[in-house]
């Protein structure tokens, strides 16, 4: 029997109380059926539109697994209804274009700070307001990729709303150390900060520079772009488990 549209929030329809405190957040709805089949007792809560969301157990720990669709714009309205509906702790792990030198396919990148080139999130708060990690989640998700033995760098990165380039040249940021390129995380961070959350970001490199964009032998070259490859399957098999293993580490911190 379904719940009375009462008792769902109203873009997500997830219900309004009964989550678990702490979530992992992916784009796909497919990977978020594919990281909700690494928990216990999975079962899927709502699915409506791109937020497909899920409930289960990691070693013990409740969780919430759910979808937020490709952008910003749509991801921050999972963020705001899951923190509606109780949740504190909310990872994403997605995927990320390289920046940095020695990041290669299937490696994972901590997100310690976004740039806010988000799309959203300058409708919400100055351009001065930071978008950072908290800094526990920053230490469970590199404690976690090292215990599972997944390459992983620590690093920031640029939420960017476009994915393809246009005519502006991306250079903007080729020398400023960044790590990776992603399109939602910022937004996470900046809902996480306003709402008393604890949030991070871990990645999985599927491409390269943002910068070679416009390159004809770049992996995002038109027809070359493929994060359907067995190297990054294998990183996106690791991200699921460190995701999931970091709300364990946090949820035993909160607990000393």
């Amino acid at each position: 029997m379904s719940a009375p549209a009462a008792d769902l929030l109203p873009i997500t329809r997830i219900p309004r109380t009964g989550l678990p405190p702490r979530a992992v957040v992916v784009g796909d709805p497919a990977r978020a059926a594919a990281v909700a089949d690494l928990l216990e007792d999975a079962k899927e809560v709502s699915y409506h539109r791109e937020y497909r969301v899920f409930s289960g157990s990691w070693q013990g720990l409740p969780v919430v697994v759910a979808s937020h669709g490709v952008g910003a714009p749509g991801a921050i309205l999972l963020f705001q209804e899951l923190a509606d509906a109780g949740v504190r702790t909310l990872v994403r792990f997605g995927t990320a274009g390289a920046m940095r030198r020695g990041i290669g396919d299937g490696d994972l990148v901590v997100a310690e700070a976004c740039v806010r080139d988000d799309g959203v999130t300058h409708q919400l708060v100055p351009a001065e307001y930071p978008a950072v990690s908290a800094p526990e989640a920053v230490l469970a998700l590199s404690r976690a990729a090292r215990e599972a033995g997944a390459p992983h760098h620590r690093g920031l990165v640029w939420t960017r709303a476009a994915f393809q380039p246009g005519l502006i040249p991306l250079a903007s940021y080729d020398k400023a150390g960044l790590a990776a390129i992603e399109m939602e995380l910022s937004a996470l961070y900046v809902t996480a900060s306003l709402r008393g959350l604890v949030a991070g970001g871990v990645l999985v490199v599927d491409g390269a520079n943002a910068d070679e964009l416009v390159d004809e032998d770049s992996p995002f070259s038109a027809g070359g772009y493929n994060p359907h490859r067995d190297v990054v399957a294998e990183g996106v098999s690791r991200g699921s488990a460190v995701a999931l293993d970091a709300l364990r580490l946090l949820a035993e911190d909160e607990s000393r």
